[in-house]
């Protein structure tokens, strides 16, 4: 006759779940055969005014009303004299060089100490940079356990997105603030567990215990009785400590959630730059971490693009982003300043002999930043 594992009188493994049926059977909770839901219902939430789009998860960027008030009309700014930096001088080239070197774990001090400086050529290129800082809201639901907070829904309508106030954060600097929206607050049975404040535990299926891993859930070993889980063929769940449910961490048991509107204002820093050409040979690309000298500022409201500057480009390049920014950040957020600003940023091209070979490094910014792509003494680190 085949043995039957001992049950206890002592310990409940899992009998202490009513939807249990038999710890030797280890048969799941009858109620955890079907698990809730991933995320609230519609339902959930009730419709506010001015609000109806709004979800759980974001209900996007709101257009901003259109202002009651005549827009600023922009004035064309100053016209600016031509500017040349004057070409640095031969101690900062060679100084310059020398920290690039140094810097390098793979480069052989030897051309930057010894080379030869035999040219040096400067070229001065312009950078345009337009700033737009705008605000943007969205709303969507959002919820948290109900303790006892303020609810006010129903008591009256609440603001619109656009008339809650929100303190604006320095001009041009990125920031969040998230607000939430008066009287949209109200107390619902939490989806996750239906008001019930607990749920069926995960690690045991809502069973509140497992089966024995010593003896695969027989009660016997080598024919003795399993000294683990004393012959029983289960062990308690410690995850629920034999409960066979664990508390609702959306609700932390307590079976309602306060749900409320949730108004996310955010003020962002569009920057866009334009880099005039320039035939020095050196990529635009690496003027992007460097600063030049400022030749001309203008921050108001709504910026007119640049005229009378000497460089035709930078007048085409001031003309297109202003344009691309103001069709760009009306529809979706409030403009509330803007910024354009011109450097002039110098490069020089240093030519130089080391071992009877010509090479070539360039010196840029007014941080003196070194680009040598062909340095001639390197070598391959390997790791053994």
């Amino acid at each position: 006759m085949e043995k039957q594992p001992i049950l206890s009188q002592n310990r409940p493994y899992g009998l202490n779940n009513p939807g249990y049926a038999s710890a030797a059977q280890g048969q799941p909770a009858m109620f955890a055969a079907s698990s809730g839901p991933s995320a609230p219902p519609a339902s959930m939430f009730d419709s506010m005014p001015g609000y109806e789009g709004t979800i759980a998860g974001g209900g996007g960027f709101l257009p901003p009303p259109v202002p009651a008030y005549p827009v600023p009309q922009p004035t064309p700014g100053p016209e600016q004299p031509h500017w040349n930096i004057p070409s640095i001088t031969e101690e900062i080239a060679r100084s310059a060089f020398n920290q690039f070197a140094s810097s390098k774990c793979c480069y052989s001090s030897g051309p930057a100490k010894d080379g030869v400086i035999t040219n040096m050529e400067a070229f001065n290129t312009y950078r345009y940079r337009l700033e737009t800082f705008t605000e943007s809201r969205s709303t969507e639901w959002t919820q948290e356990p109900y303790r006892s907070q303020p609810v006010d829904a129903g008591t009256q309508p609440p603001p619109g997105p656009w008339d809650i106030p929100a303190k604006t954060p320095s001009f041009f600097v990125d920031s969040t603030q998230i607000i939430r929206v008066p009287y949209t607050s109200s107390v619902k049975p939490c989806h996750e567990c239906l008001g019930m404040a607990r749920r069926p535990c995960t690690s045991c299926s809502g069973a509140g215990s497992k089966v024995c891993w010593v003896c695969n859930g027989s009660g016997f070993r080598f024919n003795d009785r399993c000294s683990h889980c004393h012959g029983r063929g289960r062990d308690n769940c410690i995850h629920c400590h034999g409960q066979g449910t664990t508390e609702c961490h959306t609700c932390s048991g307590r079976g309602q959630l306060l749900v409320y509107i949730n108004l996310t204002v955010k003020w962002t820093n569009n920057c866009d730059d334009y880099v005039v050409e320039q035939s020095s040979g050196l990529q635009v690309t690496k003027l992007s971490k460097v600063s030049g000298k400022e030749l001309y500022r203008d921050s108001q409201y709504m910026v007119y693009p640049v005229i009378g500057f000497p460089n035709p480009e930078v007048m085409q390049a001031a003309q297109r982003l202003v344009n691309d920014h103001q069709v760009k950040f009306c529809q979706t957020s409030r403009i509330l300043q803007q910024r354009q600003t011109i450097e002039l940023i110098p490069i020089t091209r240093i030519t130089y002999t080391w071992k009877g070979s010509s090479h070539i490094y360039y010196v840029y910014g007014n941080e003196y930043e070194v680009n040598a792509d062909d340095y001639p003494a390197t070598c391959c680190c390997t790791v053994m």
